[in-house]
């Protein structure tokens, strides 16, 4: 692999961002009791999240967008995930979601993100869906889930494999079935309640279901960034794949960075049961800290600097390479595991301190490991990057 060298101030993102997100995050820990029982985002938060602007980091500029760089996105997701993990995840995938305004004809991208300061797009799988071609556009029909965020979009995408008017499957070319991404108004949809789960609650990553149900053609996408593209900036030549992984690697590392905190705090007075010392004077526990840490910091680090040499090379004109993508893929995956290994030191380490309901740890201990079970963690991404390597054909469809 080549050396990555990148200076502090290529790492450090655009402050005046990133400062938003720093001014938000007490609002943001102040709501995370609320929005880990209603399952929601509160209304006054979603407020203060429009407010400045966090829902629209990788919106276009031609849509009123920031259209930020991945590094902001970083510190930015990274940052609120300190506070509460599960408006931080929001606020990554609306993220990658809002890239889609660069596919579309530019009065559809208006009408959906730019006169509309409250605009949210989310999305999520669904297994047996089908959108079938027809006059004007598509009848669609299926059931979606885990669109995080859903219950407080404003637009939904509905990811579809697209039939024929007599019901054979459309290829392309290459005699694959073509896909696209169908954009629905939320107050279309129907939904149903799925989202009880250990962690990441407030993310509200419920189910929607569509039946026969018409989108105009310029309201479907594609989603490969190399295809259907109107913007020219370097944001729209890397693709929101990876802006995830970078976002939901940012989510886990501002989980970390908040549980070791916390812990810390817990060290210094805690007396633990038949101890006469705090927990902060024991030397395995000093030591265990000290490899939480570093390993948190270094994993950081190499997300950040992946992510600098590929932006260098995107501001200066050019796409990102499968070899930038596999870096990527593997410096974000890294850094949720060591992340998730962060906060399991925290956690035990407290001991019973940790294990009751709404404690920092506990509800941090419960996100991390539902962070982790999503796509952006499966280990599974290690053997796609070790077969690249070795030069073994690998399946780069999540890299």
């Amino acid at each position: 692999m080549d050396t990555l060298i990148a200076t502090s101030e290529d790492l450090a993102g655009d402050q005046s961002v990133i400062s938003r997100a720093e001014a938000l995050r007490p609002a943001v820990a102040a709501a995370s009791s609320e929005i880990e029982s209603a399952r929601r985002l509160p209304r006054a938060l979603l407020d203060k999240l429009h407010e400045a602007g966090l829902f629209r980091l990788l919106l276009p500029r031609s849509s009123k967008g920031i259209e930020t760089d991945p590094l902001t996105f970083f510190h930015v997701i990274e940052t609120i995930a300190r506070a509460d993990a599960s408006t931080a995840w929001c606020l990554s995938q609306a993220g990658g979601c809002a890239m889609s305004a660069a596919y579309l004809d530019l009065p559809v991208a208006n009408a959906i993100f730019g006169s509309d300061p409250r605009a949210v797009l989310a999305w999520g799988p669904g297994p047996k869906v089908k959108a079938i071609e027809c006059e004007g556009g598509y009848k669609v029909t299926g059931v979606w889930a885990f669109a995080s965020g859903g219950r407080h979009a404003t637009w939904l995408g509905a990811h579809c494999p697209i039939f024929k008017a007599d019901g054979s499957p459309k290829r392309d070319v290459a005699g694959v079935q073509q896909e696209r991404t169908m954009l629905v108004r939320t107050e279309d949809v129907q939904w149903t309640d799925i989202w009880n789960t250990v962690g990441l609650r407030g993310t509200a990553s419920d189910q929607f279901a569509l039946n026969d149900f018409f989108v105009r053609s310029d309201h479907s996408i594609t989603r490969e960034f190399d295809q259907e593209c109107r913007e020219a900036g370097p944001l729209y030549r890397m693709g929101s794949g990876t802006y995830y992984q970078v976002g939901f690697s940012g989510v886990a590392c501002g989980i970390a960075r908040g549980a070791l905190d916390c812990f810390v705090d817990v060290a210094r007075n805690k007396v633990p049961r038949g101890d006469r010392s705090p927990l902060r004077d024991n030397a395995v526990v000093q030591s265990n800290l000290a490899q939480a840490e570093v390993n948190l910091r270094a994993a950081r680090g190499f997300v950040l600097q992946s992510m600098a040499d590929v932006w260098k090379d995107l501001c200066a004109g050019a796409t990102i390479t499968v070899k930038q993508r596999i870096t990527v893929r593997m410096a974000a995956t890294h850094a949720i595991h060591k992340a998730r290994e962060a906060v399991d030191f925290a956690y035990n380490a407290a001991g019973t301190t940790a294990i009751f309901d709404n404690h920092p740890l506990e509800r941090r201990f419960r996100d991390i490991h539902t962070v982790t079970q999503q796509l952006q963690g499966r280990l599974s991404h290690f053997e796609t990057v070790g077969a690249w390597l070795m030069g073994v054909d690998a399946d780069l469809t999540f890299v």
